[in-house]
């Protein structure tokens, strides 16, 4: 291995050297100080450069005309469409100026190449041209921006009232996610009540939240709108769900929203795929932490039917964890068993029947 690596460096060594020999033979012909003429590389370059322009741009081509470029997902949200609509706008200006900017760059290399007896023509400016280059690509990037200001605007701007809540918490290096209960209210949530179990730091005091659950995966109604309520605990991560092409930081202290909605189910998915093994998934698109790679959770698209009879079967997580029913105000107690729908498990039978207990005891 170290004797490839020395010949490679001697073999750079001396195509480096033999750059400056021809370097310096330029600038002897340039001076007057050599009577030696430019040889025929000038013309073999040039050549070179219009091979190299044909093959790229046919290269270019079929990458993106082909099955080659899988950069683009298939679309699974509403939103969605206007996004794809403006990156293929964006796109198609860009790529029209990159082909005939490349053409022109090797086309000048080859229409300019040494000749003898050819003199360069002084050009030293040209007002109409530079206006010209410089109102155009103005104007067409403040189009650009405006469209795209305007569908961001629309994105973000108010879910409508009959959108489903999804809270979304990024931390390293897991995501967690809660949904409001019958009620279809959030509770409040305090970063001072994080713990091990609690790891949404849902505040008891807050009737909202005694009926919120916690599930394993996301779940979410084709074809009806869906809020994410987006927040971190610890760094920035970015909630990014490519099919749906959603993406919004999670900034700690600072709340976000993103709200959408799905246009195919899972099940679709995987018959317009053809992979019986699809998912939609949400990651996290900020390199986070060493665990960054793990940030992964799954998205169930259900048909309506299918979302609100898994909604419906849901088990509050106050109902999972009776032992914070000692963080719930006593005068809320009753309220927040009912509410979970907990009044008769035997365990809780047991910690209010303690609790009731020691007021006894305290009372004497």
């Amino acid at each position: 291995m170290f004797n490839a690596v020395v010949i490679i460096g001697l073999i750079l060594v001396a195509i480096i050297l033999f750059t400056l020999f021809r370097v310096s033979t330029l600038v002897d012909v340039l001076k007057g100080n050599s009577k030696k003429k430019v040889t025929k590389s000038n013309g073999v370059n040039a050549g070179l450069g219009i091979v190299f322009l044909i093959g790229g741009l046919l290269l270019f081509f079929i990458y993106s005309y082909t099955e080659f470029d899988r950069y683009n997902l298939p679309l699974a949200s509403e939103h969605g469409a206007v996004t794809d609509q403006l990156f293929w706008v964006t796109m198609a200006i860009t790529g029209i100026v990159f082909v005939i900017t490349q053409i022109l760059l090797f086309g000048f290399g080859w229409k300019y190449r040494y000749k003898e007896g050819n003199q360069a023509l002084f050009y030293p400016d040209n007002n109409k041209l530079e206006m010209m280059w410089t109102i155009v690509p103005a104007i067409v990037l403040t189009l650009l921006i405006f469209s795209g200001w305007r569908a961001w605007v629309s994105i973000t701007d108010k879910a409508p009232d009959e959108a489903e809540v999804v809270e979304v918490m990024g931390y390293q290096f897991a995501w967690s996610v809660r949904y409001p209960g019958k009620d279809k209210q959030l509770g409040d949530f305090d970063f001072r009540l994080i713990d091990a179990e609690n790891a949404m730091g849902m505040d008891f005091k807050d009737k909202a939240s005694f009926d919120d659950f916690i599930p394993r995966e996301i779940h979410v109604p084709k074809g009806k709108p869906v809020k994410f309520n987006i927040r971190a605990r610890d760094v920035i991560h970015s909630v990014y769900a490519p099919h749906f092409r959603l993406q919004m930081n999670a900034v700690p202290g600072m709340p976000t929203t993103f709200w959408f909605t799905p246009t195919k189910s899972t099940q679709d998915m995987r018959e317009e795929t053809g992979n019986p093994e699809f998912n939609f998934e949400l990651v996290c698109n900020k390199i986070c932490g060493k665990g960054h790679f793990a940030m992964r959770y799954l998205i169930v698209v259900d048909e309506p039917a299918d979302y609100y009879k898994w909604y419906n079967e849901q088990q509050a997580w106050l109902a999972k964890n009776p032992s914070y029913l000692s963080s719930v105000p006593q005068h809320l107690k009753e309220v927040a068993i009912i509410s979970s729908g907990m009044e008769n498990n035997p365990e809780v039978q047991a910690v209010t029947g303690l609790e009731e207990e020691e007021e006894m005891v305290g009372a004497f």
